[in-house]
């Protein structure tokens, strides 16, 4: 069985992660992921202290194995969070949009493991200093927010850049990807479209067939314009966004028009309006299955793929 050193630091069996999807990942599934042997995450996105709070307890009931919480640092609710993850107990603490430096001092004196989301050398950098655990190098494959360097260019990078485990993610959907990163220097891999397809993501069903019935060319990014990028899945809500970036609408509109449009693809599954969030590679997502199942499938899929490197050395 693939161990490595992020296993023992956190105390879980397989070196998965699950991403911090605003408003998809929930206690449910967060409980779910960890109870399967990975670390299931919780996403406060831009939800207010009391939603995360119900949703650190509902995978608290559920499970008795590590959980994390995932901060958007750019959310006003950030301080509140920051407090709550202290106050609750959780075990691991991952951040993106930002620099989570203010909080780090308080979350280490919890016994919080600090893993932050780095697209950039300099970022990984920063954070190895500034006393994280581990760090997660997110290629621009991803759903959501992202960054300019692919995972197969960013990940030996910050491999190189920092002694901290590194935990690939952006792109990775099998056992293929995760031997893929190990083989680039990664202790462990993070996946967020795969566990759209979890029996216990409860996203609107229209959001779960988008996702199962994706082609190669699905995503697109929009958003570049105000300076945060986010990959989507190709509707046409992003295509009516990208030609209002491009045509000359003031920020302040662009902003409003993106506004709440997540949590209508979430909630209601909205064709029109709702923003779909989804990596390149939900092509590759055939099935729906339990969120356990997909843990523990991708590492039976990459053990064997990895012994099998050495017949290329002679």
């Amino acid at each position: 069985m693939i161990k490595s050193e992020i296993c023992e630091m956190l105390g879980i069996k397989y070196p998965v992660f699950q991403g911090g999807m605003a408003w998809i990942a929930d206690g449910k599934l967060a409980a779910a992921v960890s109870e399967g042997g990975g670390l299931g995450i919780i996403a406060a996105g831009n939800a207010p202290g009391e939603y995360v709070k119900e949703q650190i307890k509902i995978a608290k009931s559920i499970t008795s194995k590590p959980i994390g919480v995932n901060i958007m640092l750019l959310s006003p609710y950030a301080d509140d969070i920051a407090q709550i993850v202290i106050e609750e107990k959780v075990e691991v603490v991952t951040t993106g949009a930002g620099n989570p430096s203010k909080y780090m001092k308080a979350w280490k004196e919890a016994g919080i493991k600090v893993i932050p989301v780095v697209a950039s050398v300099a970022m990984a950098k920063l954070m190895t200093r500034l006393g994280a655990n581990a760090l997660i190098a997110e290629g621009g494959e991803s759903g959501g927010h992202v960054g300019e360097l692919t995972t197969m260019v960013l990940v030996p990078q910050i491999c190189d850049a920092t002694t901290l485990p590194v935990i690939a993610a952006g792109g990775i959907a099998d056992g293929r990807g995760v031997a893929a990163c190990f083989m680039l220097g990664a202790s462990g891999v993070q996946m967020g479209t795969r566990f759209l397809s979890a029996n216990e993501c409860t996203i609107h069903p229209t959001y779960k067939e988008k996702v199962l019935k994706a082609t190669d060319l699905c995503t697109m990014v929009t958003g570049k314009r105000l300076g945060h990028p986010v990959r989507s899945l190709r509707t046409q809500f992003a295509r009516d966004y990208s030609k209002a970036e491009y045509g000359g609408m003031p920020d302040s509109e662009l902003e409003a028009l993106a506004t709440g449009a997540l949590r209508l693809a979430v909630q209601e599954g909205d064709n029109e309006k709702g923003c779909f969030l989804s990596g390149q590679i939900a092509s590759m997502v055939k099935k729906e299955q339990p969120a356990a199942e997909i843990v523990k499938e991708v590492m039976e899929e990459a053990e064997p793929i990895l012994l099998r490197a050495s017949k290329w050395v002679k």
